[in-house]
């Protein structure tokens, strides 16, 4: 004999699915967004049209956040830095060309403590998959100057033409082994791989971990470790008619295998799913990085607290037909009751 739902059961079915974006199952991703948090500096020497592609970190009671500005001098990188988000609008946004890394292309960073040398990194895409080193996080000015990963570039992400195809570069590391993982803006999902004790040296074995539709696996990934257990997730951004949104995969180890994270086409955070106070003011949601437990090479996300993204947002009214004028400003979703990586946490 089936069971009946009691009346007061039924309703609370109808007020969640009610509650619910079209489209959305209760284990689906629920985010709200802030409004804007980082805007383009105003009123300097060099004009800025857009922030983008943030890395954070949070040290020492204080969020460091790590950006590519998109201004008339071209692409570069700055940090901003503050004790609480409430402070971010104002917070100064230091370029980092007068720093040993100078002047020149570079863009979407990465930033994290690596441990056993007790050294931060900021990894960055200059052409090539680039790096520079501080031992001190609060000194915009003390990044030393870019070093390649790869003194040959692997034959794997050439075009057919023999052009390297590769970008967003992403560093994570276990007990053992450092791997960077990137995209090529053509559907295809990379990973390279080099022992700890020798990183930042020796990467090899590179390799196409995933491949989809151009627009299915696009750019800008990140991968996390997921605290209490022993998997890890990767997001990748994806193109949509609704603007851009991140996709979600999951694997129990770095160099395995990844397979789709929650329904549909395991879509993470865009348009369907994101609601805002108001209007809203981004149109999708693109290149960012989530807000991790901690800062070192293990990049850990905890899935016991509520999940947030620092994302780049576009206003729908703001699009240019020059992609660096493109106005760019940074915010943070928070996801909103459970989710698949929520059901990943293990309290004791």
């Amino acid at each position: 004999m089936k069971k009946r739902l009691s009346k007061y059961a039924f309703l609370s079915l109808l007020a969640a699915i009610a509650a619910a974006p079209c489209g959305a199952k209760p284990a689906d991703f629920q985010w709200k967004s802030s409004p804007p948090l980082i805007a383009p500096p105003q009123g300097g020497a060099v004009k800025y049209y857009g922030v983008k592609d943030p890395s954070v970190v949070y040290s020492d009671g204080r969020y460091h956040v790590f950006m590519t500005t998109a201004g008339e001098n071209g692409w570069g990188l700055a940090y901003t830095s503050f004790r609480d988000w409430s402070e971010a609008p104002s917070a100064p946004i230091v370029p980092l060309d007068k720093s040993p890394m100078g002047p020149g292309y570079r863009a979407a960073p990465q930033v994290f403590y690596f441990v056993p040398q007790k050294l931060w990194y900021l990894v960055y895409q200059g052409g090539d998959p680039m790096y520079s080193t501080s031992s001190n996080i609060d000194d915009p000015l003390s990044w030393s100057a870019p070093k390649p990963f790869f003194g040959v570039v692997p034959d794997v992400v050439k075009t057919p033409a023999g052009n390297p195809a590769w970008l967003d570069f992403w560093v994570i590391c276990d007990d053992r082994t450092c791997y960077l993982f990137f995209t090529n803006d053509g559907g295809t999902f990379f990973r390279a791989e080099t022992d700890i004790g020798q990183f930042p040296a020796g990467f090899h074995n590179t390799t196409a971990v995933m491949a989809e539709a151009r627009d299915d696996l696009f750019e800008a990934g990140n991968t996390y470790k997921v605290a209490g257990t022993d998997g890890y997730i990767t997001l990748v951004e994806a193109v949509g008619p609704k603007g851009r949104y991140f996709r979600v995969w999951k694997s129990d180890r770095l160099d395995g295998k990844w397979t789709p994270l929650g329904g549909g086409k395991n879509v993470f955070a865009g348009s369907n799913n994101v609601r805002f106070d108001g209007k809203a003011w981004s149109e999708g949601v693109s290149h960012g990085e989530m807000l991790r437990a901690g800062f070192d090479q293990t990049l850990t996300i905890d899935p016991c607290q509520p999940l947030r993204y620092l994302y780049q947002g576009l206003d729908p009214d703001g699009k240019v037909d020059d992609y660096i004028k493109l106005p760019y400003r940074l915010g943070i979703i928070t996801a909103q009751g459970p989710n698949p990586v929520s059901a990943m946490c293990r309290k004791p």
